[in-house]
C-alpha cells in the first residue's frame, strides 16, 4: 500500500500542515521552576520535533486549581506565557505548527498542589489512582464537588487559558476531554453523581464540555479550537454505563453544531473483553458520526498509520512514545528506517537525558541530521 497520503499536506484551521503525522501530548515533568513555566529544555525538545505536521503540547494546566502533577508547564501566569512564547519562536523558525493542550485534572490530583485543600471535581468520590508529586507517585486526594455557581469560574479559566495560548504564539488549542480528567468526570455516570443541571441525563452530563467549547470558540474562534476524546477510556474512570450512546450524542453534536479544526479520538489501551458497552475500535465505531477532520491515536505502527489514512478512516495519526524517542519520526517513517527505543526511566522528570538527546537519522555522509538549533542559548510517558 502506498505511503503517499500520510505524507501529503492537510489544511487544519488556517494552517497548512506539512504531513499528517502529529506529535501527541505527553506529560514529561520538566518545568523545574516555581512558576511551572517552560524552560530552555522545552525550547529544544519541541523545536527538534518540528517536522511533525502538528505538535500538540504536553497538557498545560489552565489554572493552579487544574494542576495534579509536579513540574507541568501551565498556561495561566505571565512566566508561563513568556516561556511558551520562546518555545513557539523556536518551533515556528522550523516551520512547525503547534497547539496547546488545555488541561484540568479535576480529582486526579493531591492536596499538596492546593495549599492542603482538596482538589475539585464533579463529585466528592476519590479517583483511587496515583499522581506524581514532590514525594514521588502518591495516592490521589479525596476531592470536593464543585458548587453549581463555581462551574462558570472553571469555564472562565479555560477561556482565559485559550487566550493566553494565542498570546504566547500557539497556532491553536486542544481541549483535553480524555483520560479521566475533569471533562470525563462530568461526562461519565460512574463519576458524576450530581443532581443539578450538570448531572443526571446524558445532555446534562455533557453540558460542562459544551460550555467549555462554547467559551473557547467565542474567545479565539472555532478555526483555532480542537478537542481530544477517549470514548473507551478506563484510565482514572470506569467510563459510562451508556458509553456508546453518550459519545454518539457528543460526537454528533460536535459535528452538527461546531466547526472545530479537528477532533482527536483515542483508541482504548486496556483489555475491553469484559466491557461490551465500550467500543473496541473507536475510530471505526464513532468516525462515521463526525464529518470534520479526524485524528486517531493509540499504539499505531507505521503500516497501521498508513492504512488508516489511506482507507479514509482518519485524516491524521498522532504518536506519543515514537515522537518522544524519534525527533525525526516523519523522515524515519518515509524511509521505513529503524526507530530509537524510548528510555522509560526518563519519562517523568529529569533533565536532557531521555528528553533532547535521542539521535537523529544519519545522512549520506554518516553524520547525524541534528537540528541546527540543538544548542539553544535563549532563555509512564502517557499521552495526556
Amino acid at each position: 500500500m502506498s505511503a503517499e497520503k500520510l505524507f501529503t499536506p492537510l489544511t487544519v484551521g488556517d494552517k497548512k500542515l506539512k504531513n499528517r503525522l502529529a506529535m501527541a501530548p505527553m506529560t514529561r515533568n520538566r518545568a523545574h521552576n516555581a512558576a511551572n513555566a517552560p524552560t530552555e529544555l522545552h525550547q529544544e525538545y519541541y523545536a527538534q520535533r518540528a517536522s511533525a505536521g502538528l505538535i500538540i503540547s504536553e497538557g498545560s494546566q489552565v489554572s493552579q486549581q487544574a494542576m495534579g502533577y509536579i513540574d507541568t508547564a501551565g498556561i495561566h501566569n505571565d512566566e508561563q506565557i513568556h516561556g511558551w512564547e520562546k518555545v513557539l519562536n523556536k518551533v515556528h523558525e522550523k516551520d512547525g505548527v503547534m497547539y496547546c493542550q488545555l488541561w484540568h485534572v479535576g480529582r486526579v490530583s493531591h492536596t499538596s498542589f492546593h495549599d492542603g485543600k482538596p482538589p475539585v471535581s464533579s463529585t466528592d468520590k476519590n479517583a483511587g489512582g496515583q499522581v506524581f508529586t514532590a514525594d514521588g507517585f502518591t495516592s490521589t486526594s479525596t476531592p470536593r464537588a464543585l458548587k453549581t455557581e463555581e462551574i462558570p469560574e472553571v469555564i472562565a479559566d479555560f477561556r482565559k487559558a485559550a487566550r493566553n495560548a494565542i498570546t504566547a504564539g500557539f497556532d491553536g488549542i486542544q481541549i483535553h476531554g480524555a483520560n479521566g480528567y475533569l471533562v470525563e468526570q462530568f461526562l461519565h455516570d460512574s463519576i458524576n453523581d450530581r443532581d443539578d443541571r450538570y448531572g443526571g441525563s446524558i445532555e446534562n452530563r455533557a453540558r460542562f464540555l459544551f460550555e467549555v467549547v462554547d467559551a473557547i470558540v467565542d474567545e479565539i474562534g472555532a478555526d483555532r479550537t480542537a478537542l481530544r476524546l477517549s470514548p473507551s477510556n478506563l484510565m482514572n474512570t470506569d467510563n459510562d454505563s451508556r458509553s456508546k450512546e453518550l459519545y454518539e450524542y457528543v460526537i454528533r453534536k460536535l459535528s452538527d453544531d461546531y466547526d472545530l479544526t479537528f477532533l482527536e479520538l483515542v483508541e482504548p489501551l486496556a483489555d475491553l473483553s469484559e466491557q461490551p458497552h465500550l467500543a473496541k475500535n473507536v475510530i471505526e465505531y464513532y468516525g462515521p458520526f463526525y464529518e470534520g477532520i479526524l485524528m486517531t491515536n493509540g499504539r499505531y505502527d507505521r503500516e497501521e498509520a498508513i492504512a488508516v489514512v489511506e482507507e479514509g478512516k482518519a485524516d491524521m495519526v498522532s504518536f506519543a512514545r515514537e515522537f518522544l524517542a524519534n525527533p525525526d519520526l516523519p523522515e524515519r517513517f518515509r524511509r521505513n528506517a529503524p526507530l530509537n527505543e524510548p528510555d522509560r526511566s526518563t519519562f517523568y522528570g529529569g533533565d536532557a537525558k531521555g528528553y533532547t538527546d535521542y539521535p537523529f537519522l544519519e545522512d549520506g555522509n554518516g553524520s547525524e541530521q541534528k537540528d541546527s538549533d540543538a544548542d539553544i542559548e535563549d532563555e509512564a510517558v502517557t499521552t495526556e
